[in-house]
């Protein structure tokens, strides 16, 4: 039992929560944004990316966000990423030196696996 709690202590780390909140018509790079930051995870080597597609939101300016049936553009995105401290620093510094404009929460956060792999 103390070996399994020693290895699941071990997965355990501590670092952010980080969510950026956009619309599906940002572009960077001629990409949506959103899949843009998904790629960008990958290209850092950071553990996972999340892309949630809202039905509807409240922009920053008041502004109502929602897909239509015909047009997706101002459809809410969210995209999601558990990261260390180390991983935040040289993500923020990558999307600085991108000039990357995107609304963010980042909270901190304990994050790590449960079980063991299956074989």
């Amino acid at each position: 039992m103390a070996m399994a709690r020693n290895a699941i202590e071990r997965s355990n780390m501590n670092g952010y929560q980080i969510t950026f909140f956009t619309i599906d018509g940002h572009r960077h790079h001629g990409k949506p944004l959103a899949d843009w930051l998904v790629q960008l995870a990958k290209e850092l080597g950071l553990r996972g990316a999340t892309l949630i597609a809202g039905s509807e939101g409240l922009g920053h300016h008041g502004r109502i966000h929602s897909a239509h049936f015909f047009e997706l553009a101002d459809r809410p995105i969210e995209v999601v990423m558990a990261v260390t401290e180390e991983e935040a620093t040289r993500l923020f510094e990558r999307l600085r030196q991108e000039g990357v404009h995107v609304f963010y929460v980042k909270t901190a956060v304990e994050f790590g696996m449960l079980g063991e792999p299956k074989a």
